[in-house]
């Protein structure tokens, strides 16, 4: 295969070898072409822990990027020509149909050659990842849309080690075909074009328990966030913490967030027994047993869930989690007692033996000086030994328009509704649209029917260039379906405000979940959070007030005949909407 630009020796990276796991040359390439937002993203941590990461200040911990091999986007390019899949995949086919057409394709002879090479040397589990153009794109980035897929890699052949990855890769590269992505390129104003496709294959941190292989600890750190907590300031920035693979983070699942200024401020429950009910009851891993029934098509084919009794029995949980005293109704520290445990990290933010929040903080400062934003960064991390895997980097939109909202407009009488827990900043005119969840059909059995409702609705919109309020109950985008509204980005993506209220049974924390989080952020996108108690609210009587121009079973979109007016201060996180002054 051709190798890569000049600029590689520059960055470190080398042309793929034999030698997989050589420390001094962990990235490597196959074919040309670029790298991809994510895997350009991996470069330039590579080289900056090389040159700038000062590692005698946390030397009990390795910190370095997990091994990798990337292939470029050229190898795409050849393998979707060489079978023709442009002819043979139909934009209505649906998402099987073409993850199967591309099963049935052939990649190039020389680039088989390479990874059977790579195969047959590496014998621990590897994550096959998108890494494509507009990946992590500052302005319009695609964080989340694409495939990603874990393989055990474990099997004794060769041979069937190969047709898993071989698997693995072609369901990522069919991604590029599959209906979000082409949702989303026309959210965003790209048409028809296709995004041109890198693929990373890279070791998973973790650590082998039974049939089990995970990361005692997966992260998103944030140096930036509008999110306000307790002291913390926007500049604090914020970390989400879980126990297990990344998976329960990155799809907006139930996790410790934290202010990496304040890590030990009490977190935001009323009592113990919430803290115990709102914390990580499980996690992902990658499954080493017995292997599932053969499905390549199947993002999670080769993950699992565990509990946390999984996880105590597998002895993970030592420096992670704390346990709930019925008796007392408190909170301890550790596991040295009987009782349910809660995933709320205490001893690893407590005590600085092992200064995981200060590495996090180091990273944070040093990436956004060589990137002159505010990051975004992901890891992973495994105990004795001590191993911090750096996952990605990318750096972050932020707006820095003055935009102040006082008591009185908190409480105006022409508030559709207000909250101080509100992500974003500035000012938005000109909406006229709002689409919401109707409250009477909105409970954890109606999410998946109101997301394929929604993206009816949305498709519209968007086709008409339409911008929209997005009302909701729950949690946006995440995977779980009784914790909120589990749509993807395309199915909402010409929403340019959005809003979770809360019911009382799916009252959760804020949405953190990292890709939802970055395109908000990167489209500024305000997020407003109803919480069930507080000053916070709804004039729910005053939308349903307003002529429908469709309704569904459990959805309404309104037109207004004036616009409404919307003002988010990222700084004390209020925000309001604003009615018409001539209601209807």
């Amino acid at each position: 295969m051709a190798t890569g630009s000049n600029n590689d020796t520059l960055a470190g990276l080398v042309q793929f070898d034999r030698e997989f796991f050589d420390p001094a040359h962990r990235f490597k390439t196959i074919g040309s072409g670029s790298l991809g937002g994510k895997a350009h993203g991996l470069a330039t941590a590579q080289r900056v822990l090389s040159t700038r990461f000062d590692a005698s200040s946390f030397k009990r911990i390795e910190v370095s990027i997990p091994s990798l091999t990337v292939l470029r986007t050229e190898v795409f390019g050849d393998f979707v020509r060489r079978n023709r899949l442009d002819e043979k995949v139909c934009p209505d086919d649906p998402d099987e149909a073409i993850a199967r057409a591309f099963q049935s394709a052939d990649l190039p002879v020389s680039v088989v050659g390479d990874l059977r090479a790579l195969i047959e040397q590496v014998h621990t589990p590897l994550a096959i990842r998108s890494s494509s153009l507009l990946e992590d794109d500052l302005s319009q980035p695609f964080a989340g849309v694409y495939r990603t897929k874990m393989i055990p890699n474990n099997q004794p052949s060769a041979d069937d080690r190969q047709r898993r990855l071989l698997e693995a890769i072609k369901l990522v590269y069919a991604s590029t075909f599959f209906r979000e992505p082409r949702g989303y390129l026309a959210a965003t104003g790209r048409g028809e074009t296709r995004d041109q496709m890198a693929v990373i294959i890279q070791e998973v941190v973790g650590t082998r328990f039974r049939d089990r292989f995970y990361p005692h600890i997966s992260g998103v750190a944030r140096s930036f966030s509008y999110y306000r907590s307790g002291h913390a300031a926007p500049e604090d920035g914020v970390v989400n913490l879980a126990h297990g693979l990344g998976k329960t983070i990155v799809d907006g699942g139930v996790c410790w967030t934290y202010s990496p200024a304040w890590p030990t401020a009490p977190a935001p429950f009323a009592s113990a027994k919430e803290l115990l009910k709102g914390t990580q009851s499980t996690f992902w891993a990658v499954n080493m047993g017995r292997p599932p029934e053969h499905d390549p098509i199947h993002e999670t084919e080769y993950l699992l869930r565990g509990t946390l009794a999984d996880a105590e029995e597998d002895g993970t949980l030592s420096r992670i989690a704390s346990t709930w005293d019925p008796e007392s109704g408190r909170i301890r520290m550790g596991i040295g007692t009987n009782g349910p445990r809660v995933l709320d990290f205490a001893m690893l933010l407590a005590f600085r033996d092992l200064p995981v929040n200060d590495l996090v903080r180091s990273l944070m400062k040093l990436f956004e000086d060589e990137l002159g934003a505010p990051v975004e960064i992901e890891f992973a991390m495994t105990f004795d030994p001590h191993r911090f895997g750096f996952l990605q980097v990318r750096p972050m939109m932020v707006t820095g328009d003055v935009v102040i909202v006082d008591d009185a407009d908190m409480r105006s009488s022409r508030a559709l509704l207000s909250s101080d827990r509100v992500m974003g900043n500035g000012s938005i005119d000109g909406i006229r649209d709002v689409v919401y969840a109707k409250a009477a059909a909105s409970g954890p059995l109606d999410t998946r029917a109101i997301a394929g409702e929604l993206e009816k609705i949305n498709f519209g919109l968007v086709a008409r260039g339409t911008p929209y309020l997005l009302i909701g109950f729950g949690r946006w985008g995440s995977s779980d379906p009784s914790l909120g509204i589990p749509v993807v980005w395309s199915q909402i993506a010409g929403a340019k405000v959005i809003v979770e209220a809360m019911r009382p049974e799916m009252n959760v924390e804020l949405s953190q979940g990292s890709h939802f989080f970055h395109n908000l952020s990167s489209f500024r996108v305000p997020y407003f959070s109803i919480p069930l108690s507080g000053r916070a609210s709804v004039d729910w009587k005053w939308l349903e007030q307003q002529p429908a121009v469709a309704e569904t079973d459990h959805v309404r979109h309104v037109r207004l005949g004036e616009p409404l007016k919307v003002r988010v201060d990222g700084r004390s996180g209020r925000g309001v909407i604003l009615e018409p002054e001539e209601r209807a």
